[in-house]
């Protein structure tokens, strides 16, 4: 956990695929090798901590559009079993009909029991992989991500929704696209994250990111199926308090 860090950790999509949103804390990342991704700073070992963090976050989920996403800088497995547990008892009590989590490629394996496990009591439970790009030499050389699977078919197998990450040195307008269509032909959502400065290796690319704004955004920012975050605190999530 980062030294005075107190992200806010609910809030409410209104525009595209409303829903309530929560940024709860894990174990961490198993991964954390990616050298664009500080998210890991926001976990802790502290089980009971984690809890109690999560618990008050949770609270606040009304099941206003009856859709919740859970996003916890890692994986659902980093997540403890109270925190999990609790979270059904929420989408049951709150009618919460659809659930999204998100998750890393290395723990693909554990995802369809895990859905299942939403399943079993009336919830849909759609996963996010963070795979940031299609461009696996871009992908896996420079950013590290640790996905070996370079067929998208394949990754959809096991994945319902990407993340993107745009904005960076290697891509250009052509690429950004490409990345999108490519996501938008084999997955139920996409979310485009433009590259912030975080302290880590990549760094945004100014010039990537105006030829995303003149050329993708346009294209893009109506449609439904694409959240575009231009700031990683844009779902109302992540930026700190105080």
């Amino acid at each position: 956990m980062v030294e005075g860090f107190h992200p806010i950790r609910y809030s409410v999509i209104h525009d595209k695929n409303p829903r309530e949103i929560v940024m709860l804390v894990g174990n961490g990342c198993k991964w954390r090798k990616c050298r664009f991704c500080d998210y890991h700073l926001d976990s802790s070992p502290d089980e009971a901590a984690n809890f109690k963090i999560n618990q008050e976050a949770l609270s606040h989920v009304t099941g206003v559009y009856g859709e919740l996403e859970v996003i916890n800088s890692g994986s659902f497995v980093d997540l403890d079993k109270r925190t999990i547990e609790l979270i059904k008892n929420i989408c049951c009590t709150k009618e919460i009909s659809t659930i999204h989590f998100e998750c890393h490629y290395m723990h693909k394996d554990e995802v369809n029991n895990f859905k299942k496990s939403f399943l079993d009591i009336g919830i849909k439970c759609l996963i996010k992989l963070g795979l940031e790009t299609f461009d696996y030499e871009l992908r896996e050389k420079v950013l590290i991500k640790g996905i070996d699977e370079k067929k998208p078919k394949i990754i959809a197998e096991y994945f319902d929704e990407i993340n993107l990450l745009q904005g960076i040195t290697g891509q250009s307008a052509e690429s950004m696209l490409n990345d999108i269509e490519i996501g938008l032909k084999y997955f139920e959502r996409v979310c485009i994250n433009i590259m912030v400065e975080n302290g880590m290796p990549i760094k945004p690319d100014e010039k990537v990111i105006n030829e995303f704004m003149d050329k993708i955004y346009p294209i893009y920012k109506n449609n439904d199926r694409l959240d575009i975050l231009l700031s990683n605190t844009d779902f109302g999530v992540g930026e700190n308090q105080y």
